[in-house]
């Protein structure tokens, strides 16, 4: 019981571990969200052509998704220790040798493609209408044509 009265109050009030926590448990889903994958994709078919989208973009779109997953894991592992930042890396780890093209570096927010933004899913916590019965909303936002929006203006 003391030692969990100790680990209470050595907690107790760490913003920065929820942030950190939080943070980690976005990053780390990268894996399964594929969001760093279809903005690699998109941006390499934008700027470099449709030959380099499904190849260098979907390698480059690979590389960053462990990349974020793992850096997700590691805040996820050292949540309850300072500091609470994000992570920042140097700009030099951005920089593409063979092109010394300058690359995106990692955000704190999970990335999408330019042409899609999430939005609300539609569920019982953001769409409540009960007199209705049912909302608008997104029903599973990652497909296309999902979209139900029928009270939006």
């Amino acid at each position: 019981m003391l030692a969990l009265s100790l680990a209470t109050a050595a907690l107790v009030g760490c913003g920065g571990m929820e942030r950190k926590l939080g943070r980690g448990m976005n990053n780390s889903m990268e894996l399964f969200r594929g969001g760093e994958m279809m903005r690699s994709i998109e941006q390499a078919g934008i700027w470099e052509g449709a030959d380099s989208a499904f190849t260098t973009g979907m390698i480059r779109g690979f590389n960053r998704t462990m990349a974020r997953t793992a850096i997700g894991l590691s805040e996820i592992v050292s949540a309850p220790f300072p500091p609470y930042d994000p992570y920042h890396f140097p700009e030099k780890w951005f920089m593409d040798p063979s092109t010394r093209v300058k690359a995106e570096p990692f955000s704190n927010t999970p990335p999408y493609p330019d042409s899609y933004k999430p939005r609300l899913f539609s569920d019982m916590i953001f769409s409540t209408d009960a007199r209705v019965g049912f909302s608008g909303g997104e029903v599973i936002p990652i497909i296309p044509g999902s979209r139900f929006r029928t009270f939006d203006y």
